[in-house]
């Protein structure tokens, strides 16, 4: 008997899900961990070729035999090398302060040239002070400054670290 793997690949897509998934178990003797019909169909056309022709070769079968019991498999890492990854991540990690990154530290002029005049705005804590008033948020010095509602980091040119980088 002679397979026509296109022929069998078109009628496999034709047929509704569920007599498809029928089809899977009568030939992979399984039944599928997935309702992927594309993969469905291509695990079937890969187990009819395999049947008409003999599957892989013994030395082949062999080898990845061989190859998975040099393997050191594990479904979770020893304990010894859990702890040592949660002590390493203990002393790299950031403390967030709640500001954003791309500030500068508190205290430091934020300068911008607007319509030829040089302007200055100095950073504190969690306020930014311009012309002796205080605002809330850098978009808010912007508006003052602009009379338009503008991004404030966009407005002083203030990048993270990644768009920086680029």
């Amino acid at each position: 008997m002679s397979l026509n793997i296109k022929q069998e690949v078109a009628r496999m897509k034709s047929m509704p899900t569920a007599e498809l998934r029928e089809h899977f178990e009568s030939v992979c003797l399984e039944p599928p961990r997935s309702r992927n019909r594309d993969w469905m169909i291509k695990k079937i056309a890969w187990r009819l070729q395999a049947n008409e022709q003999g599957g892989l070769p013994e030395r082949v079968r062999q080898r990845a035999l061989a190859m998975a019991d040099d393997a050191d498999l594990r479904k979770r890492p020893p304990q010894s090398f859990t702890e040592q990854i949660s002590l390493a991540v203990e002393e790299t990690s950031v403390i967030d302060t709640g500001r954003d990154s791309r500030l500068p530290p508190a205290g430091t002029p934020l300068y911008k040239t607007y319509k030829g005049k040089k302007l200055a705005v100095y950073v504190g804590e969690k306020t930014f002070e311009f012309n002796g008033t205080t605002y809330s948020t850098l978009s808010a010095v912007a508006k003052a400054i602009s009379g338009s509602h503008v991004n404030g980091f966009t407005f002083f040119g203030l990048k993270s670290k990644k768009e920086s980088a680029q």
